[in-house]
């Protein structure tokens, strides 16, 4: 690549990954509103993270366009095309991630005035995690870094481990008290919406990885 296409690469792709941070930004945000909303049962807040998302989508597509477009004017090869192409694959994931956590409004607005079963404790930490998981793992694309990338893959494990003991306890809860099955479904379907958030924030840290270093493999078996 001569030195005009590499300056005219490096701006074009230093403003993608801008834009994907922006992304990461937005969707960081509607996952802390989302818990913030269950808390508080606020339906007013709810909505507006469910209305919110439709920017989430735009700028998704967005970015997709200007990855399209840096392959066909700058046409880049080899660590170059895999860090678009890695790119465009992450957006995509980041952008689930928004509608999971619009998928945790729209339990908050399902729930009407029920009262929530049990007191938030699992929930809470699980969000905080997701959260400093997504920050992490961006800043592990941008700078390159696999081993952060790869650490970051193996915070899904304690996701996991707190997934499962919410699950369990509802489990628990339902069996012996039958009239609380559907407000512990509620609360089962945002504890779920919040583990495939980890999962997918594991599935950029595989991108991270191969954007790096050219293999591409799961990172938690």
């Amino acid at each position: 690549m001569s030195e005009g296409l590499r300056a005219a690469y490096d701006h074009e792709y230093a403003r993608v990954q801008d834009q994907i941070l922006r992304l990461g930004s937005l969707v960081e945000e509607a996952i802390r509103r989302a818990l913030e909303c269950l808390q508080k049962r606020d339906r007013s807040l709810a909505q507006a993270v469910i209305d919110d998302d439709q920017a989430v989508n735009e700028l998704r597509f967005e970015i997709e366009e200007e990855c399209l477009a840096l392959i066909a004017t700058q046409q880049p090869i080899a660590s170059d095309l895999r860090a678009v192409v890695a790119a465009m694959n992450i957006i995509v994931e980041i952008e689930r991630m928004g509608d999971y956590a619009t998928g945790i409004a729209k339990t908050v607005i399902l729930m009407g005035d029920e009262p929530l079963l049990k007191p938030l404790i699992d929930i809470p930490k699980m969000t905080r995690l997701a959260r400093d998981m997504l920050r992490t793992c961006l800043k592990a694309f941008i700078d390159g870094d696999v081993e952060s990338a790869r650490g970051v893959a193996a915070q899904d494990d304690e996701m996991d481990r707190l997934y499962r003991a919410v699950f369990d306890e509802l489990v628990e809860i339902m069996a012996h008290k039958p009239a609380s099955v559907s407000r512990a479904t509620y609360l089962l379907w945002c504890a779920h919406n919040l583990e495939r958030i980890g999962d997918r924030v594991t599935n950029i840290a595989e991108r991270v990885v191969f954007m790096s270093t050219g293999d591409m493999k799961e990172l938690n078996l």
